[in-house]
């Protein structure tokens, strides 16, 4: 391979993540022809021959470094270069200004997810411009389409060309950021996600005119299952994922923290623990929803005219699925909570996804001992993502997929990484970003055979 013309240093790279921040790529529409073709020349600037593949004009940026066997097998680096939209006048900065202001790096994707995408891209060039041989090939794929379900990217790579993205590893979002508790810096690392089930709820009733109150309004029938839903919590299903993540945080904190903590998994007393004990009610929601499958009220839609009593009114309800769930089990339970008298149709449906024995696999082990020596106080813990990433399709070829992009916060700033993740004013902590594209870079060398 050839060497790059500009210097690979973690400065370069906070420039190239400006540069990816800048094109908007929100989703829907995407618009990530533009960002694609950046990385391939940023690739080809090292001698790499890229491909793009697309679905529907959504582009996939794969490349592979071919390795010698010696490691093992491929491992896939992957990010996705689509965003959400942005309510811009709720942001300090241009959300696609790439701005960098108060020690942070402001931008619609600066952690969901285009700063895993330079990790990825970084880790690749450089062993490419090295010119030494991984002990195991190396797959970048910079997909599309992430945030509107993977139709595009992912999936599509999974379904139509399985063979250029089969791996026995993946390293994908998210996971690896910084979680300041009670003392503690805590480094989750994504061993698991739910799966997804968004859901049509249906009320009927009969229609009239708006003058005169009947008792079978849609409207009203389908608010009081909406107002159930949002009150009542589901059964709970914890998992072999969620277990470790506690034993393993309450096994960091001092009595009677670790005790309290623990308690959190008793089905007695946890969801107390949750809503009374927990200080931090952030955390304690993150739990709540890792133990259970949830249901989310996000949209609703009823009548046409202010004046005529509609006969059909819709929810749409945002399930989520803990792993080995199905949504069958998904309208059992909301069933319980609202009656047997409505009607569902079933939007989007992924099941959740869980890396079995993964305290044993030696990637894992080397994600933990990335942390530990990248940075001595931090704790590792396994956890489950609420949400879904590309892993639930790239998963589907047999792969371990673990979240680890690692990024660090200053105690000080009381930053919590999931209230940046589609949040308004998301940003990236620079001095954060360049320690973590180290990191980052360190573990791949290391599973590669070349640290």
């Amino acid at each position: 391979m050839s060497s790059s013309a500009t210097p690979l240093t973690c400065e370069q790279a906070l420039e190239d993540l400006r540069t990816l921040l800048r094109f908007d790529t929100t989703n829907p529409p995407g618009n990530e022809v533009a960002a694609a073709s950046w990385l391939v020349e940023r690739l080809r600037a090292v001698g790499l021959q890229p491909e793009v593949l697309s679905s529907a004009g959504r582009p996939n940026v794969l490349v592979r470094v071919p390795g010698d066997g010696s490691a093992g097998g491929p491992l896939l680096l992957t990010g996705h270069i689509d965003v959400v939209a942005v309510d811009r006048e709720h942001w300090t900065h241009d959300p696609f200004a790439g701005d960098i202001a108060d020690g942070y790096l402001w931008g619609r994707g600066a952690i969901d997810m285009k700063y895993m995408v330079i990790y990825c891209l970084y880790a690749t060039m450089r062993i490419a411009a090295s010119g030494r041989t991984p002990g195991r090939d190396i797959i970048f794929a910079a997909v599309s389409d992430e945030e509107a379900g993977c139709t595009h990217g992912s999936k599509f790579l999974v379904e139509q060309h399985a063979d250029k993205v089969r791996a026995t590893h993946m390293l994908g979002e998210f996971g690896g950021f910084s979680q300041d508790g009670n003392g503690v810096r805590f480094y989750p690392v994504q061993v698991a996600e739910k799966g997804v089930c968004q859901l049509h709820l249906r009320a009927k009733g009969d229609p009239g005119h708006g003058s005169i109150p009947i008792a079978a309004n849609a409207v009203t029938r389908l608010s009081e299952a909406v107002a159930r839903l949002g009150r009542t919590r589901l059964p709970r299903h914890p998992t072999e994922t969620v277990r470790a993540f506690v034993s393993a945080m309450a096994a960091a904190q001092k009595a009677p923290a670790r005790q309290v903590l623990m308690q959190v998994l008793n089905p007695l007393v946890g969801d107390t623990i949750l809503d009374r004990v927990m200080p931090d009610k952030s955390v304690a929601d993150t739990l709540n929803a890792a133990l259970r499958n949830t249901v989310t009220p996000t949209m609703l839609q009823a009548g046409a005219q202010k004046n005529v009593i509609p006969s059909v009114a819709t929810a749409t309800l945002d399930g989520r699925l803990i792993p080995g769930q199905t949504r069958e089990d998904l309208w059992r339970e909301v069933q319980a909570v609202i009656g047997s008298d409505y009607e569902h149709e079933i939007i989007t449906y992924a099941q959740g996804r869980e890396n079995k024995g993964f305290a044993t696999d030696p990637v894992y082990q080397a994600i933990c001992q990335n942390i530990r020596d990248t940075d001595p106080s931090g704790v590792p813990v396994p956890y489950m993502l609420t949400g879904f990433t590309d892993a639930q399709q790239f998963g589907r070829l047999g792969m371990q997929c673990y979240g680890y992009a690692p990024i660090r916060f200053p105690v000080g700033d009381n930053i919590r990484f999931a209230r940046l993740v589609h949040g308004h004013d998301e940003r990236i902590h620079v001095d954060g970003f360049f320690w973590g594209i180290e990191a980052f870079c360190q573990l791949v060398n290391r599973l590669v055979g070349l640290s």
